[in-house]
Formats: structure tokens, sequence, C-alpha cells
């Protein structure tokens, strides 16, 4: 057993099962063997490849996105360019090259890096190390949300809130009984159920005819951060976009995962060395932002969003300047972002887009349209 799978069955052992929402927190984020502590867990030598990862054209849209939400903002000077988890920077880096198009966005941004991994801090210090000398304001980390200055932000979450903890709530002899993390008889980490219905699933919201063992996962600690995020939007003015792998609706579904050495992995084996996620509910993320008073635009398909910012134009341009075999790199990174099969990264992956209200428009979405 991993150190901190013989912690949480220590904890489990005193105190008695835990929800999935803690074991969670305690596999990505224990301060001295929680997953993201302890490594660099990005590309081929890791455990998982991200967008930014796979080619340059997803950064630099990323980049064109930003600079054309603070055109339309009006173009506030000093702004907050904000990434929560910003993996290893490559994303950053390329939005910033990018946006260097669009006059004076650069001197007006300061970038205000959220990150609580000493070791990706390192590698985003390193890819960050000589940022454009426009930059008005300069390269900053903090470990929370609420530490970034008050000002108008531009804020981007790629595969961010995967990682924040959902509890999982089980359909069981006609009540829903919180999913926990305990022990069975041989020692070894487990499922199991409350034995007490929980009381906050009895809105009329929640009363649907849901069937016999049905999952309803409730992304509380991603709504928390969404509103956190839109509140300041709506008061300072911004814009935020996220996008993650997950479903437009909420609905019933398992979808905890935990993913090793690029192979699914059991959740509940060698806690801490494996990424535990589970897939967004951009429904609860968007209910968050709204109750804040923000606009929400989408979700569509991440490959609807990049088609629509000029993603295949992008890969002719890079294609046109490339070798026979850069070239055929980008078409195989251009059908990798955009793929169209439901277990393509073009559809699985969603975008949301949240804005202060007077914003009526956001690029790459369409104002009528509702969820993919």
């Amino acid at each position: 057993m991993t150190p901190l799978g013989a912690e949480i069955r220590d904890l489990i052992a005193a105190e008695g099962p835990i929800p999935v929402s803690r074991y969670m927190a305690l596999c990505l984020g224990h301060p001295r063997y929680g997953y993201y502590m302890t490594r660099d867990p990005i590309g081929l030598a890791g455990d998982f490849v991200t967008a930014p990862e796979i080619s340059q054209m997803f950064g630099e849209l990323v980049g064109l996105w930003a600079a054309q939400a603070w055109i339309d903002l009006g173009r506030p000077a000093p702004f907050a360019l904000v990434e929560l988890g910003p993996g290893r920077g490559t994303l950053m880096a390329d939005a910033l090259r990018a946006a260097k198009v669009a006059p004076g966005f650069l001197e007006a941004a300061a970038v205000h890096l959220v990150e609580t991994s000493p070791v990706l801090r390192e590698r985003q210090h390193a890819t960050l190390a000589a940022p454009p000398a426009a930059l008005g304001g300069g390269v900053h980390w903090h470990a929370q949300l609420d530490a970034v200055p008050d000002l108008p932000l531009i804020a981007l979450a790629n595969e961010f809130f995967d990682a924040l903890p959902v509890r999982q709530m089980v359909r069981d002899r006609g009540a829903w009984r919180e999913r926990l993390v305990g022990l069975d008889d041989a020692g070894a980490l487990a499922f199991g159920l409350s034995p007490e219905a929980d009381p906050s699933i009895s809105d009329p919201s929640f009363a649907w005819d849901a069937p016999e063992g049905a999952v309803l996962e409730i992304a509380a600690a991603g709504a928390a951060v969404m509103r956190a995020l839109a509140g300041r939007i709506v008061s300072a003015g911004g814009a935020a976009l996220a996008i993650d792998y997950g479903h437009a609706r909420t609905g019933f579904a398992d979808t905890l995962q935990a993913i090793r050495r690029h192979a699914f992995a059991d959740p509940l084996v060698d806690p801490g060395e494996a990424d535990v996620t589970a897939h967004v509910d951009f429904a609860q993320l968007a209910v968050a932002a709204q109750g804040a008073g923000a606009r929400v635009f989408g979700p569509v398909t991440q490959g609807a969003f990049l088609r629509a910012l000029g993603i295949e134009p992008r890969a002719r341009a890079l294609a046109a300047r490339a070798s026979a075999r850069q070239s055929e790199e980008i078409g195989a990174a251009l059908v990798r972002l955009t793929g169209d099969r439901d277990a393509d990264m073009g559809v699985l992956f969603k975008a949301l887009a949240v804005a202060h209200p007077r914003l009526s428009a956001c690029a790459g979405f369409t104002r009528d349209e509702g969820p993919c």
C-alpha cells in the first residue's frame, strides 16, 4: 500500500468511512503524498497529455479568445490574465504569443497563475522565464483565486474543474445515500453507502424517476469556485473560459476515474499514484455562474469552439511553412483536438464561457446557442 493509502486506511479506521469528495481531495492534494504535490504528470513520460501539449494551436486560439474578450469588455487597463491549474505553463506561453496581435493587450495585462503544486510551479517558472517584453504587469503565482488582485479579469481554466472533488449520491431503496470510501473485511479500501439518507437531496429539482443504483454527482467544489469567479467578473468586469471533459446536462452517471500511465486504473488502488478525477457537469457550473449574476455562453463541444475560432485555417498556415513530417503532425493534432466521434476530444471536451452581463456576444459561441 502507498504511504497515502496507509494514511487513509488509518484515518478510516479511526473516524469511519469518508465521502468520495474527501477521498479525491486527499488523493490529489494531500500536502505530502498528494498526486499533484509530488510530480509533473503531463506528457508521454507521465500519465496523461493535455490539449496545450498536443499542439501550439490550442493555446494560440485561447489567447486570441482572451484578446477578443478584452476588446469586447472595453480594453480595461490594468487587468488580470488568470489561469487556474496552468499545468506546465504551455497554454499561457502560447496564449501570450498569439495575443500580442491585439494592440495594448500585453501592456495592460498582469499574468496570475493559480497553482497548488510545487512541482508544476517550477515547470511554469521555467516555461515563462522570459515572458514577452511588452507584458505590463509581470507573472505572479497564487495558491488560491482569492489572492489574485481585485482587477477586471480574464480567466482561463483548461482541465481544471475535473480535478475538483465531487460528492456521489446513490439511489438506494428509494432514497439518496452518499457513497463513501471505507474498509472491507481484509482492510482494503472499498466503496460503500451511508446508512442514512441525505436530506439535502430532497429538493423537487432532484425528484426525477431515478432507477435503483443511479449515481448523481454533485460538484460542490467546482460550483463554489465558479460562483467566486463569476462574482468577481460581475463586480469588477471580465470573462472566463472553461474547457474540460464532461457533459452539458446534469444526469445520472458514475464518472469517477483514475488515469495512470495513459490508461484507466482502479481509483481505490495506490492512492496518490494516479490522477483521480470526475467528468465536469457544465450545467452545474452554468447554474453557479448565473446565480452570481454572470452571463453564460455554451457549453459547446471543443471541436465546434476551436473551429469557430479558426483552427482549420491556422493549421493550414502552419502546414504551409512546415516540412512534410511536421505537416503530417499538424494534421494529426488537428484531428485529435477536433475529432467528431463520441470518444474524441472534440466531442468529449466542452467549452463554457462566463462573462459580465453587458457582454452580449462571445468569440467561439453564437448568442442563441444552448447546451450542445
